[in-house]
């Protein structure tokens, strides 16, 4: 079996040592995503919606690294600062996977690497490597 990294080019990746997604044969994992541009720039503070939609978008743009989508995602992890706002997150989450939910957890979380952070997704995905 070969283990492929896929690094998305994030500041957080070389000051914190990891990738954005790891290939072991047929599962890939998604390292956690949150609200931020692509220069680390924490988007829409203190909206929990709108940061869960662009923590997913950038699940999605992880997952397009490794050849994956959406629908190959077997289990979701969901980390939330303030579990009073789990329904906006609840339905970004929802919206993203539509007709292909994953197996999924949320839960509450003392504080993520940023204080003006809200909620932060990680996935594992199974997508069988090609013969």
């Amino acid at each position: 079996m070969t283990i492929e990294r896929h690094g998305s080019g994030s500041p957080f990746e070389a000051r914190v040592g990891y990738c954005r997604v790891v290939r072991a044969g047929d599962m890939l994992f998604v390292a956690g995503c949150t609200s931020t541009g692509a220069d680390g720039v924490v988007l829409y503070p203190g909206d929990a919606y709108a940061q869960a939609h662009q923590a997913l978008t950038n699940v999605g743009t992880a997952l397009s690294l490794a050849g994956a989508t959406f629908a190959d995602v077997v289990r979701s992890r969901i980390y939330v600062t303030d579990i009073s706002r789990w329904e906006d997150v609840g339905r970004a989450h929802a919206e993203v996977f539509g007709q292909a939910p994953p197996a999924a957890t949320m839960v509450q979380v003392g504080a993520l690497i940023d204080p003006r952070m809200l909620v932060e997704f990680e996935v594992d995905a199974y997508v069988p490597a090609p013969p």
